[in-house]
């Protein structure tokens, strides 16, 4: 019993020593002037929308707020984390300090999943897979479809954040979400009575799809079409392909 309470004793001490080391860290931590600026941006998918000179410029407002020889501590740091998140092509934000003062912002980017093409391509935007309207940053440009009504005409902005628009949101996310269909689908067209065509990176066909439902079943007809008539016709046999019905597939 004796020996019980002492090593309850002990064990009680060590973890008071040690949270003091800890709080003595902290409070040491917060004490020291920020030396440097350490950038991490999480680019899972490829893309490059933002810079680290990008984030470094977000975070001290292109210089004019000064973070280096500076102690920010916990709201100044959140204020700093929301001045990142605010940025349309920043996911996530984390920015914190490290033992040696150190400040450290990491950052995942936010990723369009298709293109909104207007007749004026200067305003262009990209869809996330949220149906959020991001704009085309300068320093890259993604390789995803591109959607537009026929003739040139542009969606409004706000499109793919209704009902009627989640669903060819819906549509838009199944192509990304599959690698060859990402890689086949070039030009998205939504017609004035709703329906769905596009055009194909491989081939002349255009793809007459209907509305944007029983889309995965729609696709698989399309496979079926892919694997079977262009090994034996050729590509270039049929310039029109309908899967808009059930168990049919039309070609002309």
């Amino acid at each position: 019993m004796e020996r019980t309470l002492r090593n309850i004793l002990v064990a009680a001490a060590c973890l008071l020593v040690l949270g003091g080391l800890g709080v003595f860290a902290a409070v040491r931590q917060a004490s020291r002037p920020v030396g440097q600026i350490a950038v991490n941006i999480a680019d899972e998918f490829d893309n490059y929308f933002i810079s680290e000179r990008g984030v470094t410029a977000l975070l001290t407002k292109g210089g004019g707020e000064p973070v280096l020889g500076t102690r920010p501590e916990g709201p100044r740091l959140r204020e700093l984390e929301a001045r990142l998140r605010a940025h349309p092509f920043v996911r996530e934000a984390q920015v914190y300090r490290d033992l040696a003062g150190n400040l450290h912002a990491d950052v995942r980017q936010n990723r369009p999943i298709a293109r909104i093409t207007h007749p004026d391509t200067r305003f262009d935007t990209y869809v996330d897979a949220e149906g959020h309207t991001l704009p085309l940053s300068p320093l890259f440009t993604a390789r995803v479809a591109t959607v537009a009504r026929p003739g040139g005409t542009s969606l409004p902005s706000a499109f793919f954040q209704d009902s009627t628009g989640r669903r060819y949101l819906e549509f838009l996310r199944y192509v990304d979400e599959h690698p060859f269909w990402k890689a086949q689908v070039a030009e998205v067209f939504i017609e004035p009575g709703g329906k769905l065509s596009f055009t194909q990176q491989v081939g002349d066909q255009r793809i007459e799809f209907g509305l944007p439902e029983n889309i995965s079943e729609k696709f698989a007809k399309l496979m079926v079409f892919y694997r079977q008539i262009p090994s034996v016709l050729g590509w270039d046999t049929y310039h029109r392909v309908n899967v808009e019905y059930q168990n049919q597939i039309i070609c002309e």
